[in-house]
């Protein structure tokens, strides 16, 4: 990868690490990260002329794979009337309606321009509607890079084994509690310890950034039952799953309703958004309605809205998801099976289109068990896939996504070089 290694180079003369986000910088997995000049469906170009099927999807939002022709199209129109007007248009009233009717607890809904903006919002809000300074979050869950989410959080942070972070006030770690995922003795522990104190739970239905891992059975309708008891607000972070598992997100699937959701990724269509929204009592608290700030510039973007717009509109026709997650469950299944025959231990976690395979042998239900895999192994892995031509995210602990353009070829190519890699790490 000559190409890419000279723009590597380049890259950590100007940019912290070379990268403008951590996990790019294949430290994880001992490599040099590959430059990439296009993408189209499943597949995905660097700039020395290599292909790779990928299974990174730009971390979750390209459900319908690279370069769409109806999204592209619809944005190349979009741009011909403008690319941002600081002002209130008709693709913001559209997103929300569609928002509004497809996510079942959301009643009103404000679009920001990222995930990390939409969960920092939320909390803010929630702590006005209580009046309680303190939240509860679950460790290896990643809610963005705001400073009360920061401590034991995954995605890079868990990838790079940091705990915390500097810059972070002892006051603000100190209002931010961690729970164990799946362990509603934890929480009712936190809630004991910090009476009339808790703001907000925020939690991600399903975890996609400690790997995938799933709720277990009454984990959520716990949660649920908690907060309404307590006065709590629960927040689902959907910014993964919303539109992922389904046009209502993980909500809708498990049937358990909170009262704040955070949206991103998929509602974009690939260009940069967020979104937070839920019960209208808590919302209208939001400026100019009520007394919580909170504004931005691109809030609303045209382009982005217009290229999320399109693609939730194709993710709501009939059979969409049904098709998808059949075929993502096939595979997986396939890929579990395939480690199985070369004798590695793997523990398979998947839902949907989105998964996650361990280098452990045990059930991983929360932090702690994710924390045993064999990231070593994994790295080898990692490099084995990437020189096979499968692009994968450079770390354990990330979630690994299907598209509707990931073709019956291109998946039957994965496995075949996924039998190989293994065969060679036994």
């Amino acid at each position: 990868m000559e190409k890419s290694e000279k723009l590597f180079q380049r890259a950590k003369a100007v940019i912290p690490g070379g990268v403008n986000s951590p996990v790019r910088a294949f430290k994880a997995v001992d490599g040099t990260p590959p430059y990439i000049a296009g993408a189209q469906g499943c597949y995905i170009y660097d700039v020395d002329g290599n292909e790779y099927v990928d299974f990174v999807c730009s971390w979750g939002p390209m459900i319908l794979g690279h370069a769409h022709p109806q999204v592209i199209q619809a944005v190349q129109e979009a741009t011909t009337r403008g690319t941002s007007f600081g002002a209130n248009c008709e693709i913001e009233v559209k997103m929300a309606e569609f928002i509004v009717d497809a996510m079942p607890s959301i009643e009103k809904v404000r679009m920001v321009s990222s995930g990390t903006e939409a969960t920092m919002s939320a909390i803010r809000l929630a702590r006005a509607y209580t009046d309680r300074p303190k939240i509860v979050k679950f460790e290896g869950c990643y809610h963005g890079h705001a400073d009360s989410f920061l401590s034991k959080a995954g995605s890079g942070a868990m990838t790079f084994g940091i705990p915390g972070t500097p810059g972070v006030t002892p006051a603000t770690a100190g209002d931010t509690l961690n729970a164990q995922y799946n362990d509603l003795d934890s929480v009712e522990q936190l809630i004991e310890e910090n009476k009339d104190q808790i703001a907000a739970i925020i939690v991600e239905p399903v975890a996609g950034n400690m790997g995938v891992v799933l709720p277990q059975e009454n984990f959520l309708q716990g949660l649920r039952d908690i907060t309404t008891e307590h006065g709590i607000v629960l927040i689902f972070d959907e910014v993964i799953t919303g539109f992922r598992l389904g046009l209502g997100g993980a909500q809708q699937l498990f049937g358990v309703l909170p009262d704040l959701t955070t949206l991103g990724k998929i509602i974009g269509g690939g260009l940069p958004v967020g979104a937070f929204g839920g019960k209208k009592e808590i919302m209208d608290l939001l400026a100019p309605e009520g007394p919580v700030y909170q504004a931005g510039t691109l809030s609303g973007n045209p382009l982005a809205l217009t290229a999320g717009y399109e693609t939730l509109s194709i993710l709501s026709e009939q059979g969409f998801y049904e098709k998808l997650n059949a075929r993502a469950e096939k595979f997986f299944n396939n890929v579990e099976e395939n480690f199985k025959e070369a004798g590695l231990a793997c523990t398979a976690n998947h839902i949907g289109s989105m998964a996650c395979f361990f280098f452990t042998d045990g059930p991983v239900t929360d932090y702690h068990s994710a924390a045993r895999s064999d990231t070593a192994l994994f790295a080898k892995y990692f490099e084995g896939m990437l020189k096979g031509g499968i692009y994968l995210a450079p770390s354990q602990f990330e979630a690994s996504f299907i598209s509707a353009a990931h073709s019956q070829d291109a998946l039957a190519r994965t496995l075949d070089v996924h039998r190989k890699v293994l065969q060679s790490l036994k």
